[in-house]
């Protein structure tokens, strides 16, 4: 449950980057993801007709603030955001790095305390911090979007101790794991973690098959969180049998 509503599908897609408007309908469709994200700069770049797209697909548009790289110019993206698709929601991103993307965190806690004072239902895309993580809590985020790893690098969990430390230090606040996802295996293993969604875009928008490879990133995410749910087998030092000892012949 994000802020109050609940989703089926524990896949968030992206919606960038696909080679027709199309593809990008049919990879929605095939995912089965019911959240969407969208950059406000794409969108008026592209204008009314990807809107209409968008909305014809049925799902709960995340706008984002992709592309900025201070706290008050984030700050102003979310709020023409707002105004434009008419949500509360918005995916926060403050990049501090130009070569990994790396999220500012003085400027993400900055910019997440002004726009939930705001209103707004923010979805923080940050490190997997601890301190960071408390912060933005304390700001009024009601979800956290820790990174795999750099944005479109593929890389899949690059730090999963971290990782598991942060899903056990928020035990009851929402974590979507975004970005540098590159297979649908990186995603089963975080929903194996026990995050509660995945975000990506780069891994299906630009696979020689977006649409198929949208149904296997949905398979994988429902796979993932199915294993998670059910109680995954601890690993082992040592080899155990599974055939019991117990009734095997006795060789004289």
């Amino acid at each position: 449950m994000f802020y109050g509503i609940d989703l089926s599908s524990r896949l968030m897609l992206g919606t960038a980057q696909y080679p027709s408007p199309e593809i990008l309908k049919q990879a929605i469709a095939a995912s089965g993801a019911e959240v969407i994200t969208v950059s406000l700069r794409r969108e008026g770049a592209e204008g009314v007709a990807f809107r209409e797209i968008l909305g014809a697909c049925g799902c709960r548009i995340l706008p984002n603030t992709a592309g900025c790289n201070s706290a008050r110019e984030a700050v102003t993206t979310a709020q023409m955001a707002r105004e434009l698709f008419g949500t509360n929601w918005i995916k926060l991103e403050v990049i501090g790095h130009a070569d990994t993307l790396q999220p500012d965190p003085f400027a993400l806690v900055e910019a997440a305390q002004i726009l939930c004072s705001e209103g707004f239902e923010v979805f923080p895309y940050t490190t997997e911090d601890l301190i960071v993580g408390e912060k933005l809590i304390e700001a009024g985020c009601g979800a956290l979007m820790p990174w795999g790893a750099p944005i479109g690098s593929a890389q899949g969990l690059r730090n999963p101790d971290a990782l598991r430390s942060m899903r056990a230090h928020f035990p009851d606040i929402p974590l979507v794991v975004d970005a540098g996802i590159g297979a649908p295996s990186q995603a089963a293993q975080a929903m194996e973690m026990g995050f509660d969604a995945v975000l990506l875009n780069t891994a299906v928008a630009k696979a020689l098959d977006p649409v198929g490879m949208a149904r296997a990133f949905g398979l994988a995410v429902e796979a993932g969180f199915s294993g998670h749910r059910s109680g995954l087998m601890h690993k082992r030092d040592m080899a155990v049998a599974s055939t019991p000892v117990f009734g095997m012949a006795e060789l004289a």
